[in-house]
Order: C-alpha cells, then structure tokens, then sequence
C-alpha cells in the first residue's frame, strides 16, 4: 500500500517504523514527518489538508493515518473523506472529545460513564462558588481546549485552584483555550492508559500501558508530555479490562452513534483505578506518546492492516495478536525542557556491538532535524530509547542500556520508568 501519516513526533516515527517491518513492502510517505522519519519513506511539506488531500488522490496514497490531536480537530479526516480517501482517525465532530474537555465530561455524565465529579462553566464565581463547596483537596482545574497536554492544573488547596480558574478563564494561562474550564475531584489511584482502536461501531482493546508525566524521578517537577512508559503493565487485571469494555468502551461507542458522531479511530483512556473501580479521567483521540512507541512493537498483527480495518469498518474480521514479551521506553530530552528550547544538538549513537542490546531495542526518533547523515536534537523530547524483554525489569534495563549509547548536549532523562511495576 502506499500510506501517509500526519505528524512529526516519536508516535508517528514508530507508526512508521512498525509498518516498515511488516513482511508486506509499503510505500511510506509522512507530512511533514521528521529528520529521522525521511530514512523510513518521503517526508512531504503540505499543510493545507485540501491540497494534501488532491495530493493523496494523485498519489493513489490507499491508507493515511492521522497522529497528532490537532489535524483530527480541524478535521482532517473529514476532508479527506469528501474526495473519498481511506483514512484512519475520528471526524471533528468526534474528535471534540479531545478538543474539548467539557464536551468529554458531558458526554461522560449523559451516558453514565464513571468519572469524577465536576463543574464545566466560564463564569469565575460559579467556579468559586465550586471550589468553596469541595470537602477534600487537591482539586483539578482543567482548561477545556488544547494545550498541548499542559492545560490541567493539580491545585494543593482552595486558594490555589481558584487563582488557577481566574488565570485560565481571563486568558493569561492558555489563552482562549481557558475561556471555559472544567473543575473537578481529585481522584486518588492508580493512573493508566488504555487504547481502544474503533471503527464506530466494533473495536479492538490493546495492552495498557503506564506513562510518567512528571520531568523528575519519583513523579517530581512540572509535567511534560510524557517520560517514559512501559507496557503491558501488571497494574491491569481481567476485571478491570472487563469493566472498562463495558462499563465505558461500549457506552461511548453507542453514545457517540447517538449524538451523529460515529467514533473511528484510537480511543485514549485515561484511567484512575480507584478501589478497583476503573474511573474516567480524560479522552485523548489519538495515541499517546510515548506509549505509541512501546506499543507498535508488541504488536503481532500487521499494523497497517489494523489501522486499515479500523478506517474501512471491518475491525470485527480481525483476530488481534499481541507479543508475550514487555516493552519499555526512556525518553532523552533536550537540556531546557519542559522550560524552554536548547540549542541544536549533534546526536551521536556509539556502535552497538552487544548482540543483547542491538536484537532487543531500538531508537523512536522524535524532536530532530537532519544535516547531510547526520541527526541533531531539535529540543523538547528527542528521542525514545525503547527495550524489550521477557520481563518488564529485563525490558527497562536494556532500554537504560541503550540510553547510555546515545549522546548529544544536555541530554537528560528519567532514571525511574517503570518503578511502580518494580516495587
């Protein structure tokens, strides 16, 4: 097939890189991809999605595959369907569970999907008037369009929650996407994520996978888009899968039908486990990253045929094959992140010579730009050192192992990923 994936970090890099290795040849092609991405197919440089789209048709591109949240937003999917192009992701319509957490949270509450109790409103006294009437802290205050991952708040008291709403709601903290915010109960669990690839009305549930937001080891410091993750992760038994299907993938599924809003695409979910009691905290529409980077991998079943099926309705006829084995991923990011940029960096990969190390990890390559053979690190996070093993220790260390291959200026990285399976 000839394939176009939209986006330019490590979850579409390894998108690319687990369709690369598929025994079938495909033709790759990413808009606008990264300096790591041209050496899997063809980066493009097409940002209208009407051109790209008249593009995709005299390319006879077959299967595009949208990754980040944003093209999915400003629907992408639906241009692409009017000049009957296959494509792999949710209308804008259905992509407004990412786009705005206030649609999410009323979705959730309409359809009696567990979450945690909450106030949507633009008005600052209703939000105060909230706040007062909450008996425990921390509260969480949520800015309801797209930050980046960065718009919610974990307030330690009263006083620091409503100081949170005021900044959002006058625009000082995220601009019109903190015109309308969403106030809710800190829930106190276990956090994990869960990806359901749908088709509108079947769907196929992979392996959960937990992320680390925080910069610092311990879940320390400011979040960032994302650390480290591993899957699958022993946090998740066969209780808890069951009751998130049907308690909230086949509710959503439906609801969405309801609203004229079929879902088709990857259903994030993010999951507080509190008591046992699977509770919703958010809906991504897309894969996360880093856990797209661990994920691609343990996969048995072709990727592009998953994603294919996905985006043709026809999940139901297939049987989903995942590895036994576990996956880990380290992310290396640039000096200053998540505070500002670096300067370019030259990333150099010693010689892997340890047949362990080279036949059971490799690189995701994300935040970099290519000069002649040579990859430098473009800031924020570069690159995702993921290792495999029978064992999730056994994974963590032949990723730490690689990390100690690659170099570039200011690299750091979390030296924890995974301790919670590892306690």
């Amino acid at each position: 097939m000839n394939i176009l994936i939209l986006g330019s970090g490590g979850r579409e890099y390894s998108i690319g890189l687990a369709i690369s290795k598929e025994e079938t040849a495909h033709n790759l092609f990413f808009m606008p991809g990264n300096g790591a991405t041209s050496n899997l197919g063809e980066n493009i440089n097409i940002k209208d999605y009407n051109e790209l789209a008249l593009w995709a048709k005299e390319k006879s591109i077959d299967l595009t595959i949208v990754g980040p949240e944003a093209p999915l937003v400003d629907g992408v999917v639906d241009i692409f369907k009017k000049h009957d192009l296959t494509i792999f992701g949710p209308s804008a319509a259905a992509a407004r569970l990412e786009g705005s957490k206030a649609y999410m949270k009323n979705i959730l509450k309409k359809y009696n999907i567990p979450t945690a109790a909450f106030i949507e409103t633009t008005n600052k006294d209703e939000a105060f008037a909230f706040i007062d009437s909450m008996t425990r802290t921390p509260i969480v205050v949520k800015a309801d369009g797209l930050c980046a991952g960065k718009g919610v708040i974990i307030a330690q008291s009263k006083e620091e929650a409503k100081e949170a709403a005021a900044d959002m709601l006058s625009g000082a903290s995220f601009g019109d996407a903190g015109n309308n915010v969403v106030i809710e109960e800190f829930l106190d669990g276990y956090e994990l994520s869960i990806f359901a690839i749908c088709d509108g009305e079947n769907y196929k549930v992979l392996p959960a996978a937990q992320d680390h937001k925080r910069i610092g080891d311990g879940d320390t410091g400011p979040n960032t888009g994302g650390m480290g993750a591993y899957a699958p992760t022993p946090l998740v038994n066969d209780d808890i899968y069951k009751k998130v299907e049907e308690r909230v993938i086949k509710p959503t599924l439906k609801g969405m039908q309801q609203e004229g809003a079929p879902f088709e695409g990857v259903l994030f979910i993010g999951v507080m486990v509190v008591d046992g009691e699977p509770i919703i905290l958010e809906y991504n529409v897309r894969f996360g990253d880093p856990e797209c980077e661990i994920i691609m991998p343990l996969l048995a079943t072709s990727v592009s045929e998953l994603f294919y099926k996905g985006a043709t309705k026809d999940l139901d006829s297939l049987n989903i094959e995942i590895k036994k084995e576990f996956g880990v991923g380290v992310v290396m990011a640039s000096a200053n992140y998540p505070y500002s940029s670096s300067e370019p960096a030259q990333i150099i990969v010693d010689e892997i010579v340890d047949e362990d190390i080279l036949n059971n990890t490799h690189i995701s390559y994300a935040g970099v730009s290519k000069e002649g053979d040579e990859l430098f690190a473009t800031g924020g996070r570069v690159l995702v050192c993921v290792g495999f093993g029978e064992s999730i220790k056994q994974a963590r260390d032949r990723a730490y192992a690689l990390c100690g291959q690659v170099h570039f200026a200011g690299k750091k990285c979390r030296t924890d990923i995974a301790y919670q399976a590892l306690k």
